[in-house]
């Protein structure tokens, strides 16, 4: 289980982003985390996979203090970042990103079966470098690969339906089901498409750096459709065609 305890963070100009923001996720259910643009959705994923520190309060993983640890560190302990807009890594392949990733050597068929889930086809992709020769979509869904390859006990998307095709869509929200059902571990997703809403376990809404809502999604969804106060967060976000 995660638990973020009185998280505060502000920018190094001083405004306050996250103020005191609790946050219990259960194991192994898939949570969204959703809520107006600017309210500390994004800051709040950094802070749990340790690309940020938080100016006080605390987090914890399955009973152990984990809120001065770096980003390696807690990597290591089994949390992935997939973040909205990928790094690209002039020339590293796919197959090394992958194998990186995984820890291990791994043959054809392990990488076919792997970026297939992503909706790519592996001899086309295994030999090409993690570049910008790929599109958005393309390196969205090779990065989405790599946490694949891990089966990581925390796994964070940060608004993974950003730039991607229609297609691609359609089947990040099977991965995301596939991912929920078979692999063991959390799941947290920052998002306010409504598709990816629908599949969430919890939903839990980030408005002026706190919770202001969590609970069951069917419950959360209607929710967020009558409250005045977050009415634009549920909307359907634009995918490209």
């Amino acid at each position: 289980m995660l638990r973020l305890e009185n998280i505060s963070w502000s920018t190094p100009g001083g405004v306050g982003v996250l103020k005191g923001l609790d946050l219990e996720v259960p194991e192994g259910k898939l949570v969204v985390i959703t809520g107006p643009n600017g309210g500390g959705k994004t800051t709040l994923a950094k802070i749990i996979a340790g690309i940020y520190k938080q100016d006080s309060g605390r987090i914890i993983l399955d009973g152990n203090d984990i809120s001065d640890l770096d980003i390696t560190e807690r990597a290591k302990l089994g949390i992935s970042f997939a973040f909205q807009q990928p790094v690209r890594f002039k020339g590293i392949t796919v197959r090394k990103l992958i194998e990186l990733a995984s820890g291990i050597k791994m043959n054809d068929g392990e990488l076919c079966d792997i970026l297939s889930k992503v909706g790519l086809c592996a001899r086309e992709y295994i030999n090409r470098e993690v570049d910008s020769t790929l599109s958005g979509g393309e390196i969205k869904r090779i990065e989405i690969a790599t946490v694949l390859a891990r089966h990581t006990q925390v796994s964070v998307f940060d608004e993974p339906e950003a730039g991607i095709d229609l297609w691609s869509f359609a089947n990040l929200i099977n991965v995301f089901k596939d991912m929920r059902e078979n692999l063991k571990g959390t799941l947290i997703i920052i998002s306010h498409q409504e598709r990816i809403l629908e599949i969430a376990d919890e939903i839990a809404v980030v408005a002026d750096g706190r919770i202001k809502a969590k609970g069951p999604s069917a419950e959360m969804m209607q929710t967020l459709m009558n409250s005045k106060e977050i009415s634009n967060v549920c909307s359907k976000q634009e995918v490209l065609l």
